[in-house]
């Protein structure tokens, strides 16, 4: 018996509640233990519910929600609804109603009251399905008798409770892991021991290994991991390659950055007799070292994703395959598994092959290089690289008539500025630079995008099951709050909000370019924009205008890669067949593995985006007093948030704008003042001061630099706010932060991560 049949059934609007023996007679079971066992493993997991008089329903049937709870510093929270959930509305749960739950909490909550215009429903949490934390991060303030620990994540409003026996030396300020002994009940806090002592607040590195800690970032690898990883031979032998195809004399580079040892993905590019172009993408074949089942795939299953912190890689694979036998490294003999494709002059597909190859690359590129060959034709590096340079030319035009092809059918190019913090060896920041996006970059971009469209049509087509990467069509809610925002700056979007195009919303950002109000539209827009994720449906990619999108070009560094090759391989090796046993297993499997997949990379993108602020924040530590042009980011009934030409954001309170009362406008997302009718805009270039910065919070604050203050107006007041109230303006406000989802800071879902990572995700 499937759990999806029984989902199925019990969704059917002609279904009533029924008891354990009358579904068991309805399906025609026979084994009663079986089927009991899966009814109660759906119950535990919250996908059916029990009630009263033992018969069994959907949650969403019965007024419930499953999902995932998000608390706030205040008090209150928010379920978030899990994926395979029907509905995607938020819950509102008041601080009275969460009945011992806890941020990150998956739970049941009863909803009491529908949605009112603007505002989310409200309900209680009626059961605790699984606890999401065991573990918190915190500071530790000791007292005679007892000691307790503040969380440095702000969603857990309550202190954990610290018995003395139980301080395991912890002294005064440090920083502390606490073990979970006991969850709130009642009027009872949490309760802890503490597990670990980091070391003093402030003292070098701690900030960061409290942001491990707090994400619980598995650091280093199991020894048992170790060693199976250790077994692996460092060189290919004569019978690993048999079976391949020996692409070893084709001409093929790697092109990364400057600091990358992960060489994932090699490209080749030649040009065929009948003038069309053959693309070679060349990735890594992981899959044949890290075997399914084995501790190397259940370690990386578990981290599913690698993590690039300001000063450091948590990576999915130990160094001795990452940096190894599985990269692509110059000039040695690597097993790969290739897709090439053969390209018109317009960039369509015609042609393309799937199948595992032995390669060697014939340089290590570098970004930088590429770029002084193409743009700036540095003499030295043309001579060093000659045999290459037509090729790097070949590449470039084929990277920019895919580019062409992909923006003509309506893909949306976000290009915004990335930064990169720069670190001492102590861990503190001595400079924020942004990154560029070169013609490098972005040849790369397409081919791995190409390649990565390719894949999933290709067994999508031949009904395989399968792990894609989906970017679903936009809230329409959130569209048409974007289109009402953009009138303001005299744009319009044609089109309505529930069956939009992604061509509208890139002809806008093709119009609105070079415009100062581009970066805060552009960012408006992101932020109204669905969260990709993986999924064993082929749903389509909304931003990049693909039907079919999948990511096989990265599985040293992303699980649901490496997924895919193993797929890929399997289906290869057998002459394109797959059991019926084996698909009903990938089937059953591949949808909680997606999920997973998504939850992991998207503890991995809050913490690199933590340790940037942290780290964007300690930089402006000794800027406090200066003045820095700046441009309005957004704004907010309580104050405007501000961001620097190097990416760091602060907030300046209605309390400091002194020269008159001001009002918010949200309709046009403004501050106006109530005398002088002086407003704030989004995209106003302003200058500020720094008057302040709070480490512990990661945050910075200003004020106008220049703000009249003698004209005899009476200071300011914050304006008077019901703080439930303002998380529940919209349903994209899910961080907590006092921001409406439209014109928050940069904590938008979909938003690009650093470096390497970000150029191949799509």
């Amino acid at each position: 018996m499937e759990k999806q049949k029984i989902l199925e059934y019990m969704r059917k609007k002609a279904y009533k509640p029924l008891t354990a023996e009358e579904l068991q007679q309805s399906f025609g079971v026979k084994e009663w233990d079986p089927f009991i066992r899966l009814l109660n493993e759906m119950e535990k997991e919250g996908q059916i519910v029990r009630t009263r008089t033992n018969r069994y329903g959907v949650p969403e049937r019965l007024n419930l929600v499953r999902g995932r709870l998000q608390g706030n510093a205040k008090g209150f929270g928010f379920v978030i609804p899990d994926a395979d959930f029907p509905s995607d509305q938020d819950v509102f749960i008041h601080g009275n109603e969460m009945n011992g739950a806890m941020d990150g909490d998956t739970v049941l909550a009863r909803v009491h009251s529908i949605k009112k215009e603007g505002l989310r429903p409200e309900g209680e949490v009626v059961r605790i399905l699984k606890r999401g934390r065991t573990e918190v991060v915190g500071t530790y303030t000791d007292s005679k008798h007892f000691g307790f620990v503040i969380a440095d994540d702000k969603r857990l409003s309550s202190d954990i409770f610290i018995p003395k026996e139980a301080k395991n030396g912890a002294r005064e300020g440090d920083k502390v892991v606490v073990e979970l002994t006991g969850y709130p009940h009642g009027r009872k806090s949490a309760e802890g021991r503490v597990k670990e002592v980091l070391g003093h607040r402030g003292d070098p590195g701690v900030d960061i290994l409290s942001i491990i800690r707090k994400y619980q970032l598995p650091e280093d690898f199991p020894e048992d991991v170790l060693r199976e990883a250790e077994a692996v031979p460092d060189s290919i032998s004569r019978e690993e390659i048999a079976g391949r195809r020996d692409l070893r004399d084709r001409t093929m580079v790697t092109i990364d950055g400057e600091d990358a040892k992960d060489l994932d993905d090699a490209v080749s590019v030649e040009p065929l007799d009948n003038g069309n172009v053959r693309l070679g993408v060349h990735i890594a074949d992981v899959s044949y070292y890290v075997k399914e089942g084995s501790l190397l795939d259940r370690e990386a299953y578990d981290r599913g994703t690698s993590v690039y912190l300001v000063d450091r890689v948590i990576p999915m694979l130990p160094q001795r395959l990452s940096n190894g036998i599985c990269s692509l490294n110059p000039q040695v003999d690597r097993l790969t598994m290739t897709c090439d494709m053969e390209l018109d002059g317009k960039g369509n597909v015609v042609r393309h092959n799937i199948y595992p190859s032995v390669i060697r690359t014939n340089e290590r590129m570098t970004y930088h290089n590429v770029k002084r060959i193409l743009v700036d034709e540095d003499p030295e590096l043309m001579e060093r690289y000659a045999p290459l340079v037509e090729d790097f030319r070949r590449m470039a035009r084929l990277a920019e008539t895919l580019r062409k092809r992909r923006f003509a059918r309506g893909a949306i190019d976000f290009d915004f500025p990335e930064a990169k913090i720069i670190v001492d060896e102590q861990g503190k920041p001595v400079d924020i630079v942004k990154r560029p996006r070169t013609i490098a970059e972005m040849m790369i971009e397409e081919f791995m995008l190409v390649a990565n469209e390719t894949v999933a049509e290709h067994f999508y087509k031949r009904k395989v099951p399968f792990m894609y990467r989906v970017h679903e069509h936009p809230d329409s809610e959130k569209l048409q709050s974007f289109f009402e925002f953009i009138t303001h700056f005299g744009y319009q979007a044609r089109g309505k909000a529930d069956k939009i195009k992604p061509r509208v919303l890139q002809q806008l950002l093709e119009e609105i370019k070079g415009q100062p109000e581009e970066p805060v539209i552009s960012t408006v827009m992101l932020r109204s924009m669905q969260q990709a994720k993986y999924s064993a449906e082929s749903l389509g990619h909304f931003g990049l205008a693909a039907p079919f999108y999948s990511h096989f070009t990265s599985p040293i560094r992303r699980y649901p890669d490496l997924v895919i090759h193993r797929i890929i391989r399997e289906w290869i090796e057998n002459n394109e067949k797959m059991s019926d046993k084996r698909r009903v297993a990938l089937k059953e499997w591949l949808p909680g593995a997606a999920q997973h997949a998504s939850e992991r990379e998207r503890i991995a993108v809050d913490a690199e985006r933590e340790t940037d602020d942290l780290k964007k924040a300690e930089f402006m530590m000794d800027k406090v007093g200066e003045t820095f042009e700046g441009i309005i980011s957004s704004v907010t009934s309580f104050g405007v948030f501000v961001e620097l030409d190097n990416t760091v954001e602060g907030m300046i309170h209605v309390s400091y704008m002194t020269d008159d009362y001001y009002h918010f406008n949200e309709s046009s997302m403004s501050l106006v003042g109530e005398r002088t009718g002086k407003s704030y805009n989004i995209g106003d270039k302003v200058t500020i001061r720094v008057t302040g910065v709070n480490i512990d919070e990661h945050k910075v604050d200003f004020e106008f630099a220049g703000e009249d203050e003698s004209d005899g107006t009476p200071p300011n007041r914050p304006q008077h706010r019901n703080p439930a109230k303002e998380d529940k303006r919209s349903p994209g406000n899910r961080n907590g932060d006092k921001k409406p989802a439209a014109s928050g800071r940069k904590k938008g879902r979909g938003k690009k991560k650093k470096g390497k990572r970000n150029r191949r995700t799509g």
